[in-house]
C-alpha cells in the first residue's frame, strides 16, 4: 500500500498502521480516509499530503 507524507510537518501516513487515535483502522488506504480527516501532528487536511515515492 502507498504511504503519504504531510508536506508541512513530515508525518507519514502508513495505511498498514492507519491512524487509530483518529478512528482510521489499520489497512485503510489513504484514498478511503474521510475528507474531513486531518494530520494528527499539524492538523492540516488531506490536500496537504503527497504520495511518498
Amino acid at each position: 500500500m502507498t504511504k503519504y507524507i504531510c508536506i508541512p510537518c513530515g508525518y507519514i501516513y502508513d495505511p498498514e498502521q492507519g491512524d487509530p487515535d483518529s478512528g482510521i483502522a489499520p489497512g485503510t488506504p489513504f484514498e478511503d480516509i474521510p475528507d474531513d480527516w486531518v494530520c494528527p501532528i499539524c492538523f492540516v487536511g488531506k490536500d496537504e499530503f503527497d504520495e511518498l515515492k
